[in-house]
């Protein structure tokens, strides 16, 4: 093992076994990272040949699809490795993406050398504000920007070896993905559990939309610091409430880090209250 690498050959009969590695997501300088090859005329290791090995190897994966989710095999065991997807800003991959992504990127080649059936797929949460900020601002078709940056973003990924089953790719703005989120609001609708309702709103004037407590740094927004302002606005609501016990029950099953569970809790907002009569 190298320190810092990801091993990124993958341990399946489909695929000979010539491993190639990342270091933290990122390439590795020689002196950091090395492979054991033919003796230098020094006597030492050849550096590692990035350009040459890793190429070769993800045009093999990609070729292969060395990473497609088998035909379901009811006999092993299955496992759902799902990364939260990025929203595919203009300004390409940072280095928080690669971060995590190493880390579920790590559990899925554990859990195909066990023997588990792997869904990993990757995806795109594509609709957001700077894209529709950007088409107001240059007259460019959301549509397009968005495209072009998934492009930049898919191409990036791939580059990082990560093994993704490319097949099962998909964006939020995509019209088939559009159609599903519609399909289950109207059965949450039907079932009682959507209703309209004046809710008091974080309004932005300049950006002509409502935005979350997280997007708001000291009454202004965090994308353009415009004045924001508390207003009422009647607007669509789903009825999670009505599932708070069973959410909080939930919770019991789950081996999560405390940070994450209390964030979960507080996200359910399950709370108990008491009625009490004084006399005036």
């Amino acid at each position: 093992a190298f320190p810092g690498g990801t091993a990124l050959a993958a341990p399946s009969s489909r695929l000979p076994f010539r491993p190639a590695f990342v270091s933290g997501g990122r390439r590795a300088a020689p002196s950091v990272l090395r492979m054991s090859s033919s003796a230098s005329p020094e006597g030492g290791r050849k550096a590692y040949d990035f350009a040459s090995i890793e190429g070769k190897w993800q045009a093999y994966w990609d070729e292969h699809k060395t990473f497609r989710t088998p035909e379901r095999d009811r006999s092993r065991p299955k496992k759902y490795v799902l990364d939260m997807f990025p929203y595919p800003s203009g300004a390409g991959l940072h280095v928080g993406h690669p971060e995590g992504y190493t880390a579920s990127d790590i559990m899925c080649r554990y859990y195909r050398m066990k023997g588990y059936d792997v869904l990993h797929p990757m995806g795109w949460d594509s609709f957001g504000l700077p894209a529709e900020q950007y088409a107001i601002k240059t007259g460019t078709p959301p549509e397009s920007t968005t495209k072009a940056n998934i492009a930049t973003f898919k191409r990036q990924l791939k580059s990082l070896g990560f093994s993704y089953d490319w097949e099962r790719e998909l964006a939020t703005t995509d019209p088939d993905y559009v159609r599903w989120t519609q399909w289950i609001f109207l059965q949450l609708f039907k079932g009682g559990l959507a209703e309209q309702s004046e809710v008091a709103v974080n309004w932005c004037p300049a950006l002509g939309t409502v935005l979350a407590n997280e997007e708001i740094i000291n009454g202004l927004s965090e994308r353009g610091d415009h004045p924001v302002v508390r207003t009422p606005l009647r607007q669509w609501i789903l009825k999670i409430t009505k599932y708070a016990d069973r959410l909080a029950a939930g919770l019991a099953d789950l081996d999560w880090p405390s940070g994450t569970m209390a964030s979960q809790k507080a996200w359910i907002g399950k709370s108990r209250g008491c009625n009490a009569d004084f006399k005036v």
